[in-house]
């Protein structure tokens, strides 16, 4: 019995020596914000530590903690002459190392002999530049917020003024504009839609390429942009992709319902200070289907896969390599809008049923230099080449009734099947850029730069005529379009309470001879340690969407011609300002207030027309267009925010807004983007310490979201609110009433739940995601079908989904 207690107690102190042993390395760089230049003899202390665990950055600007415990852990900066920084939430793995690359702020006001005592507020952008309308969202947000799906796109809807369709798919509207305005960079480029399965008018697609397990922290705009921002109105989404660990090879498997991918990262050889990070992902469903697990039609099929590869040289700066690709595919047969939004109205006749084809691809892969001048400036430039591709095919058959010998209906039969509606779109862009950063003293630090863009276009799309016996030609062009775009932005610090950034930015399209002269200011002004006024101004400009400047329009003689080559810039000012109340270090208020003011917005070239391109959708209308319409976008913005501290955090936002355009016939309306509100609830709390081991962590998050109808174009009906539709004549919609109402508002509760447990040289995480639990199916659009009551169906929310993803890091 003695020698049976004895074992028990060795077994227990074995086990609890596991637990208190488990550790990892935390090492990084720092740098100057505005140099580039690695910090020497920064000091890095490991916050609440006891006794204190700390070091100092070598000469390389490189720091080491080792045997640091696993958990969350805070790191905090000083170095004499800057701002101090904390580094909060660094989470610690037993299975992967932690490897940072850090910047901090000389102070504008000189202190050679003490460390500034300020410190950088948590969710400020990376972008110092940035002073107002952006935050930065990072890794470690992507993956705890509920909802996310491993979506970086999806992440984006949890915050004010950002909202998306419901429908399932991951557009992002923000501050009621329309998704495709959106600018998405990858590693500072410009970029395409990331997005598998893409509409041909880069609005939104299903699933992202892009995978969070790569992503570092990045930062997310949405007005007032700074100088450097060109040919967006709506937001800007900045994504970093983390580098690799440079002296140790690591992976991480994961396998979820939505796809299985595997990560390789590491050294490109001992003592050399490169990198690279590779990642590939596939569809789970397509896996198991091509296995024969299961037998179901419309299988959505796609793949994906990104790469970074850092290579630092001795004395010609540092070149990285980047990549983001993916190629998908489906088809769906027999389908309705409840399952996939298909262009024209012929899936209303009863008679008619359609099968959706689709392909898609895209590749996004760059080369980033970066060398130091002196002491003070560097240069920074890049080369870029990007593609997407989307083949998209509907065929129509005819629906036809197998009956029995009591006239009773069997079955349906589809015969006489042909293609209706066919897109091939094929761009490819090549981009070069070039832009100096120059630190001229503590106070001032000037950006110029200058991009290019070379687009070369390959698009045709068709579609039957109204009698479904001949075809229409809607678009085919070969063309290159090419723009050029200049920047300058200086920022000022006038002393460590209130500084600016200022600027102009220079738009030109080659290709039509349009010009724009753009500029741009931002204030920033502490008023105490915990509390700060932010204003901006920017004049802003985009490109339409390509294919309405090579529209085949039909004139009144049966002839077509492409009256829209000479289409303008579409332009807004915007103006913003706002309030932030810190309540200590870890939580926030914080107050906008914005107004945009569009102009030269593209209308149909008729005076009783409400058609603008701002409202463009899957549908493309090929019209005579011109530079006339004007629009407004107003609204506030309230967030309380706190920040991930003492195992747990909420975050609640809640916007009112409006969004409207007037087209030549003189009538405001809603965009059909105009929800007027929104609000975002999230909350969430970490058990750590868990099981007998102590090595393990559960997370539970939640979410609920309230947000306004989606204004549409609806059916036709009569003085009683009768349904008036003319399916013979195809007459179905009342374009009197484009965009007044929507149909009803929409709600969805998220739940998720993480467990994480850490091993001597591997960290598992399981993760469940409960999307929209009580499967609320709001209302979003509706259509003509006569099979539905009262012959109306709905385009709904998208239900209950549950997703369920397994990770281990090694």
């Amino acid at each position: 019995m003695k020698k049976f207690c004895t074992a028990l107690l060795l077994m227990f102190y074995f086990n609890m020596s596991w637990a208190q042993n488990l550790t990892q390395t935390v090492r990084g760089t720092i740098f100057d914000s505005d140099t580039e230049l690695p910090l020497i003899g920064a000091s890095v202390i490991l916050a609440d530590s006891e006794p204190l665990i700390g070091t100092t950055t070598d000469a390389l600007g490189v720091f080491r903690l080792e045997n640091i415990p696993v958990g969350r852990v805070t790191l905090q900066l000083s170095y004499l002459g800057y701002e101090s920084t904390t580094i909060p939430n660094v989470v610690v793995n037993s299975g992967k190392e932690v490897v940072l690359q850090l910047r901090m702020q000389e102070s504008a006001v000189r202190m050679t002999e003490v460390v500034v005592t300020v410190d950088r507020n948590k969710g400020e952008a990376v972008n110092d530049m940035a002073m107002i309308s952006a935050r930065s969202i990072s890794a470690e947000e992507t993956n705890r917020y509920a909802g996310g799906f491993n979506d970086p796109s999806r992440i984006m809807s949890n915050f004010a003024g950002i909202t998306s369709t419901q429908d399932g798919s991951n557009d992002i509207i923000v501050r009621g504009n329309s998704p495709k305005y959106v600018q998405w960079r990858l590693e500072g480029v410009q970029i395409t839609n990331p997005n598998h399965f893409a509409d041909p008018g880069a609005v939104s697609g299903a699933v992202s390429t892009l995978n969070n397990n790569l992503l570092a922290t990045s930062d997310f705009y949405t007005g007032a942009f700074t100088p450097e921002f060109g040919d967006v109105l709506s937001g800007v989404y900045d994504v970093k992709l983390r580098a690799g660990n440079n002296e140790k090879f690591e992976s991480v498997f994961g396998f979820g319902l939505l796809g299985t991918d595997i990560t390789f990262e590491g050294p490109f050889k001992k003592g050399y200070g490169g990198s690279f990070l590779v990642n590939y992902r596939y569809s789970t469903a397509s896996i198991i289907s091509d296995l024969g697990l299961i037998d179901i039609d419309g299988v959505p099929n796609f793949q994906d896969a990104a790469f970074k590869f850092v290579l630092p040289t001795k004395k010609a700066g540092t070149f990285s390599m980047f990549g983001l690709g993916g190629i998908s595919r489906f088809l769906f047969e027999d389908i309705t809008p409840d399952i996939w939004e298909t262009p024209g109205d012929r899936f209303m006749q009863a008679e008619i049923a359609e099968d959706f084809k689709k392909r898609a691809h895209l590749l996004n892969t760059g080369l980033n230099h970066t060398i130091s001048l002196d002491r003070r400036s560097f240069l920074r430039t890049s080369l870029a080449f990007s593609q997407e591709g989307i083949d998209d095919d509907v065929f129509e058959s005819n629906r036809i009734q197998i009956l029995n010998g009591e006239g009773q209906v069997l079955r349906d039969s589809f015969v006489n099947r042909r293609l209706n509606w066919q897109n091939r779109l094929k761009k490819s862009t090549y981009r070069a850029a070039i832009t100096y950063n120059n630190k001229l003293n503590a106070r001032n630090k000037i950006q110029i730069g200058t991009k290019y863009a070379l687009f070369d276009f390959n698009s045709q799309q068709s579609r039957l005529d109204d009698e479904g016996e001949g075809r229409i030609s809607l678009l085919d062009f070969q063309e290159n379009i090419s723009t050029v775009r200049n920047f300058i932005s200086w920022k000022h610090r006038i002393d460590d309470r209130l500084s600016f950034v200022t600027g102009v930015h220079n738009m030109n399209v080659l290709f039509n001879n349009q010009s724009t002269l753009e500029p741009r200011l931002a204030v920033n002004w502490q008023l105490s340690p915990s509390s700060s006024i932010q204003a901006g101004y920017g004049l802003h400009s985009n490109m339409e969407s390509i294919h309405n400047y090579f529209a085949k329009v039909q004139g009144a003689d049966g002839s077509f011609s492409e009256p829209n080559r000479d289409l303008g810039l579409l332009k807004a000012h915007h103006y913003v300002i706002g309030y932030e109340q810190r309540f200590g270090k870890n939580m926030r208020a914080k107050v906008e207030v914005y107004y945009q003011d569009l102009y030269d917005l593209p209308v149909e070239n008729n005076d009783t027309s409400f058609y603008s391109t701002i409202n463009e959708g899957l549908d493309l209308k090929f019209v005579d267009l011109v530079n006339e319409g004007t629009g407004k976008n107003y609204g506030v913005e309230i967030t309380v925010e706190k920040f991930f501290s003492n195992n747990y955090y909420y975050l609640i936002n809640a916007s009112v807004f409006e969004s409207k355009y007037t087209a030549l016939d003189g009538i405001e309306r809603n965009t059909q983007f105009n929800g007027n509100y929104l609000i975002n609830i999230l909350l969430g709390k970490e058990f750590t310490g868990r099981g007998r081991k102590q090595n393990q962590t559960l997370g539970l998050n939640a979410k609920v979201f309230f947000g306004g109808a989606r204004k549409i174009i609806p059916l036709l009906r009569d003085s009683n609110g009768q349904l008036a539709v003319d399916p013979d004549n195809s007459r179905f919609w009342d374009y009197s009433r484009a965009y007044q109402n929507g149909i009803e508002d929409v709600y969805q509760v998220v739940l998720s739940a993480s467990y994480k447990w850490n091993k001597p040289k591997t960290t598992h995480e399981l993760f469940l995601n409960l999307d929209n639990v009580t499967n609320n199916k709001g209302k979003i659009s509706e259509y003509y079908d006569e099979a539905e009551p009262d012959n109306i169906g709905y385009l709904t929310q998208f239900g209950f989904f549950p997703n369920l993803m397994y990770r281990v890091y090694f």
